[in-house]
């Protein structure tokens, strides 16, 4: 399978990175803002092509399949010109920056039956794959979720520490990853849902500071706490306060509620989760099947998220 890449920045490498250890795949082009480093990246992994354009690269003869790795505010409009150009695609986290625009992925998806994948790796991190495997066997079902989002971000860098062209936000690209993962786990849908957001950063033009509460339509209750603020160890942190047990997800670790380390070595094939997500997308393809966390799986999340946003 022939696939090109956009966005060679940290999350770009994250997924060259796992799609070594995939057979069958072969990343033909690269797509980067920047020629030099775009280049150098292609050379570093022994990939024959690099563009500055998305639409040079969807002309590659042979292409099936593109993953965006572009920033935030292009996601929308490049998954859409991926599909009109009859390629299948995977949009990394946040498929838009807006509700409206996340429904008109969607209604093109519909439209070409073109498999659209959006990258909400938090479906695949062998931990919550874990909860998730013993909530469907019925042994237990979660009460509260209480997840902290922290980030030290107060200058516009990536998760490699570069500086970025774009700036990232805390409710479409960071809450999107914990308000998914809630209704994915509960099966339910939110019916209530509160926000508050802090002051904005002068410079980046975003709130740094975010507190949301959700209820599903069972009474289920998530307090989601994220800052960009917070000077200290920076991650996701995940507890599962459940009827049989409490859990504490930790990147590629889970816990129990006494802190005792939780064996998920053997809950897939690799621990890492971005891999884990394009197995997927590849996997989806090849046997012609809607994805997990495919647009139409995901979509609620993005209306969820507008009605926060509303509120703000």
């Amino acid at each position: 399978m022939k696939v090109i890449l956009a966005g060679v920045g940290a999350f770009g490498i994250k997924h060259l990175d796992g799609i070594e250890n995939i057979d069958g795949v072969e990343v033909v082009g690269l797509v980067g803002r920047r020629p030099e480093p775009t280049q150098a990246a292609a050379e570093k992994y022994g990939i024959e092509h690099s563009f500055t354009e998305l639409s040079a690269a969807l002309a590659l003869p042979g292409v099936e399949a593109v993953i965006l790795c572009t920033p935030t505010q292009m996601h929308a409009g490049q998954a859409i010109e991926c599909m009109n150009a009859g390629k299948h695609v995977q949009v990394e986290i946040p498929l838009a920056d807006s509700y409206q625009d996340a429904q008109e992925v969607d209604r093109v998806q519909q439209a070409t039956g073109l498999v659209c994948m959006v990258g909400h790796t938090r479906r695949f991190n062998p931990p919550h794959q874990w909860v998730r495997r013993r909530i469907q066997r019925g042994e237990i079902r979660i009460q509260q979720m209480d997840v902290q989002t922290y980030f030290f971000r107060r200058k516009n860098i990536n998760a490699a520490g570069g500086a970025r062209s774009w700036t990232d936000h805390l409710l479409w690209h960071h809450a999107a990853h914990t308000v998914d993962l809630f209704q994915y786990q509960t099966g339910e849908k939110v019916v209530a849902v509160n926000g508050l957001q802090g002051p904005h950063h002068p410079q980046l033009g975003i709130a740094m500071d975010m507190s949301i509460q959700m209820k599903t339509d069972s009474g289920t209750l998530l307090t989601l706490s994220l800052s960009f603020n917070n000077d200290g160890p920076l991650g996701t942190y995940f507890r599962y306060i459940c009827d049989n047990g409490t859990y504490i997800a930790r990147y590629d670790d889970l816990l129990d509620g006494n802190e005792e380390p939780i064996d998920v070595s053997s809950i897939d094939v690799s621990m890492n989760g971005i891999e884990l997500q394009d197995r997927e997308f590849f996997a989806a393809i090849e046997e012609g099947r809607e994805p997990r966390s495919s647009v139409a799986q995901v979509l609620d999340c993005y209306r969820v998220l507008h009605e926060v946003e509303q509120q703000f």
